[in-house]
């Protein structure tokens, strides 16, 4: 197929792209480099051996959508494209909602316009809110704590109603938990703006020497180590979940299909931070702070209906996530650089 990845130069878009490269696909990335760097493209070529054709387009412009539509005879469309930062989107709420909700109904106008119908979107763990259930389950209500989990929420909802309305769409939508890790090669890997959000990249920059220690949220929660605990899943695995939905999608008959993507294992922070100090060789300075309003102290992933219906499973554990992560921060201790090196 040839499948248009929206955000493909992301984080997780990236390292979709590769492995869609790797079964044969060819790859249209979509990106406007907002939180991606275009050095990355020639990485990416370089890695997969193969051109991949890159428009830097805004995609809530529903006419430069549509025009690469009109340019590129596409199959099939992942959508990563969206702002991501929790935090960010409390503060600048109308941004996430005018960026994310419109990025997709450009993207979903254009399809129709021109008979793509095979659709993957990339939703989050986050629509399932404040669930007091620790194990996460697709059959699970939805709802939100935050603007960009609402926006994941909103667009799932408008997936839902499209495929009742025109059953010839294929939709997957991808529930996923914490990305982390990086290519094996250490030339790809997550590369945040600014101050990082997650655990994960804060922590392998405080190894690198770019940040002083890493804050933990809270050690009185209801959990083994009274840390916080979450489902990781390295981004490999989910890349590959990606790939395993599209092509189900491709040969299915259901107009809209759910899966979790996870490992269905819970690590605490202090945990992720004792397998990081393993992996760099290096201690990890850390201080304990107050909890943060909002934060939960355990969930995770129950993946048995991807594993089922999808014979996807995720296989690399908490060491291999943070050994993966080591490679690329050490050989990139300031991320991508700034131009096409």
């Amino acid at each position: 197929m040839r499948v248009l990845v929206t955000g493909g130069a992301g984080y997780i878009g990236s390292h979709t792209v590769l492995q869609l490269q790797a079964a044969g696909h060819d790859v249209v990335i979509a990106d406007d480099f907002s939180n991606a760097k275009p050095s990355i493209v020639k990485r990416l070529v370089a890695l997969s051996g193969s051109p991949v054709t890159v428009y830097t387009v805004d995609l809530t412009d529903e006419i430069a959508t549509e025009r690469v539509f009109a340019d590129e005879q596409v199959d099939a469309v992942i959508h990563f494209a969206g702002f991501k930062a929790v935090g960010e989107s409390v503060a600048k709420p109308l941004s996430y909602y005018r960026n994310n909700l419109d990025t997709t109904f450009s993207v979903l106008a254009a399809m129709a316009k021109h008979g793509v119908r095979t659709f993957v979107f990339s939703s989050s763990a986050t629509v399932y809110g404040e669930n007091p259930v620790r194990e996460r389950t697709e059959d699970m209500p939805t709802s939100a704590t935050n603007p960009y989990g609402w926006t994941k929420v909103m667009i799932e909802q408008v997936l839902r109603d499209l495929a009742v309305a025109d059953d010839s769409w294929r939709i997957a939508l991808l529930r996923y938990f914490n990305p982390v890790g990086a290519h094996a090669s250490g030339e790809i890997g997550e590369d945040p703006n600014g101050l990082p959000n997650n655990l994960m990249p804060f922590v392998s920059q405080v190894a690198v020497g770019r940040r002083e220690k890493l804050s933990v949220f809270g050690d009185d929660y209801d959990t083994p180590d009274g840390t916080g605990v979450r489902d990781y899943i390295h981004v490999e695995d989910l890349a590959a979940g990606h790939l395993a939905a599209l092509e189900k999608i491709t040969v299915g008959d259901q107009p809209l299909s759910v899966w979790n993507l996870g490992s269905g294992h819970a690590v605490s922070v202090l945990e992720v931070i004792a397998a990081f100090g393993r992996a760099s060789g290096r201690d990890i300075p850390y201080e304990i702070v107050p909890r943060r309003p909002g934060d939960l102290p355990a969930y995770w992933a129950d993946p048995s209906k991807a594993n089922a219906e999808l014979g996807w499973t995720a296989t690399r554990t908490i060491d291999d996530m943070c050994a993966d992560t080591w490679r690329w921060q050490s050989k990139n201790p300031n991320g991508f650089p700034d131009d096409d090196e």
